[in-house]
């Protein structure tokens, strides 16, 4: 696949944010022993170095083992649960014992300054490095802050205000300390409009960052501000202009289904997306969306094993909110598993022969009762049994198939998961509903309901939303049946104000220990960041 030339410049790298946040990195990227004074006179030493942001900001997105980043996405809120039976408790999904020694918060500190390092020896060196044509200078510069800024809005809606480092650093440092909220957006906002300044409305490669991706996150920088105390006055108009762009540069895809297919990946709609294949040197760990919400379906007769889940389900909730002629939940999930291998069923003592391509499983939306389940010879699971043990899994809901990738081979979740696909970060679709937040913060909810309509009108919804119609709520509903596995919805939640009493209201772990409350607005900050730096860097209240 056509992508950006990738060679790491380990030692032009050599000295990591914060300490020792970013070791493993230094290690696995050591490939040579380059520095700037050796590699200033090639020109294509600073494509190198924006090739190694990009291969961060990848590589540390889309690594979706259990312990990884995917857990700060949809974990722990009303559409995305733990994949137990309601019982025990859980840092992460049921907020109880959550501290600062967690592993996965230390991650994905780790990672996002793993980000923001790159791109600062990317920005600081640019003039250093000989021959490097003026416009592939700003073009990468530009790059490089449109990612710094992605990570810096990462750290600031999950830990609030963080040590602001906008320089290569390259001697030890430890004396580190926490910027407040408003100055981390500050400058996230001002890198963003650096960035928009520099980048091509269309990229020559396929793949790199354009300024319809620069909109988009502007976007939700500014509609997401606009909710807080330091919040300028124009944020949510100039978050629906900015989203408004977007839709009008990026046609949506005319079904739901067509976008989602693995046959139409770079389609009208993608606005940015993290680039994969199949070529086993450039495609890293490869995209892990495909093993998002799979149960272990392969314990079930008929049924073999080819993908493995990542131990996280959509709440029943989840699958709640589509109606019966929304397609995007027929694009999204599958009620029915089919055999893939021939099998034995029993029905009312008498054993039916199943072949390939018949039932093996399904879940209908509205419960069957006992008697229509024992007359079939396939497995039947009724809405209120996704969570109950029926002894052979724990819990079994429809089939998450958003994002399949058929041909990759099976793999544990701590194993590379070679998927191919592209990982679509932006799409309009998402914008329409950026968009219709905006309206509705600025009491415009007639624009509103339009950008809804038309984004539902895809979906095959014939009824208008109505002004009246228009909430946060019914937005969130939108944004879950839209987008479920592909934008964080704790921040989504976060941001509207809605973490908590739905989070509470539709996740069945999380309001079964009810240990959440505002504090959990923002995570406890690694505690080998706090010692690391000789306790300059602050904890949050309550951790």
């Amino acid at each position: 696949m056509k992508y950006i030339h990738i060679k790491i410049l380990g030692l032009l790298l050599a000295v990591g944010v914060l300490g020792a946040g970013c070791d493993s990195y230094l290690e696995e990227e050591n490939y040579t022993s380059l520095s700037i004074e050796t590699a200033k006179s090639n020109p294509e030493t600073f494509d190198q170095l924006v090739a190694s942001v990009y291969e961060r900001a990848r590589e540390t997105t889309t690594h979706y083992a259990p312990d990884m980043y995917y857990q700060l996405e949809d974990l722990g809120t009303d559409i995305v649960t733990r994949s137990t039976a309601v019982s025990g408790t859980s840092d992460l999904n049921d907020y109880v014992n959550f501290y600062s020694t967690n592993w996965t918060i230390h991650v994905y500190w780790s990672n996002q300054y793993s980000i923001i390092s790159a791109a600062n020896v990317a920005i600081d060196t640019a003039e250093e490095i000989e021959g490097v044509d003026p416009g592939a200078k700003t073009t990468g510069i530009g790059e490089a802050k449109f990612f710094r800024a992605m990570s810096y809005f990462n750290l600031v809606e999950n830990f609030g205000g963080v040590p602001l480092v906008l320089n290569q650093v390259t001697t030890a440092e430890t004396n580190y300390v926490r910027e407040s909220e408003e100055a981390i957006y500050t400058q996230i906002v001002q890198d963003l409009q650096d960035a928009l300044s520099a980048l091509p409305e269309t990229p020559s490669v396929y793949g790199r960052v354009s300024k319809d991706a620069v909109r988009h996150l502007l976007s939700k920088v500014l509609l997401t501000r606009g909710y807080k105390s330091f919040a300028a006055s124009s944020d949510f108009s100039e978050a629906a202009s900015l989203a408004e762009t977007v839709i009008s540069n990026r046609t949506l895809v005319p079904s739901f289904g067509d976008l989602v297919s693995i046959e139409n990946q770079r389609n009208s709609e993608v606005v940015f997306a993290y680039l994969f294949g199949s070529n086993s040197v450039s495609r890293g760990w490869g995209n892990s969306r495909h093993m998002m919400y799979k149960f272990r379906y392969y314990d079930y007769p008929g049924l073999s094993r080819t993908v493995q889940g990542l131990r996280a389900m959509p709440t029943p909730f989840y699958y709640s909110l589509f109606q019966d002629d929304d397609q995007r939940a027929e694009a999204t999930f599958s009620r029915v598993l089919y055999a893939t291998e021939d099998y034995e069923a029993n029905v009312e003592g008498e054993t039916v022969n199943m072949v390939v391509g018949d039932t093996a499983l399904f879940f209908p939306k509205v419960a069957w009762t006992a008697a229509e389940k024992a007359a079939v010879p396939y497995k039947v699971i009724n809405p209120d049994e996704y969570l109950k043990s029926d002894g052979v899994t724990t819990v079994h809901y429809p089939m998450f198939k958003k994002f399949d990738d058929p041909t990759v081979p099976f793999t544990q979740p701590d194993q590379p998961s070679w998927g191919e696909r592209d990982m679509v970060m932006m799409r309009s679709g998402e914008a329409y509903l950026l968009a219709a937040e905006a309206y509705l913060k600025s009491s415009n909810t007639t624009t509103a309901a339009q950008r809804l309509t038309e984004l539902r009108t895809r979906a095959g919804l014939t009824t208008a939303v109505e002004p009246g119609d228009v909430t946060i709520d019914f937005i969130l509903d939108e944004r879950a049946r839209e987008l479920t596995g592909e934008v964080n919805r704790w921040m989504d939640l976060k941001r509207t104000g809605k973490l908590v009493e739905r989070t509470l209201a539709h996740n069945p772990h999380a309001a079964f220990n009810n240990a959440l409350n505002s504090k959990h607005l923002l995570r406890p900050i690694p505690q080998t960041e706090i010692d690391n730096s000789g306790n300059s860097i602050t904890q949050n209240e309550g951790y």
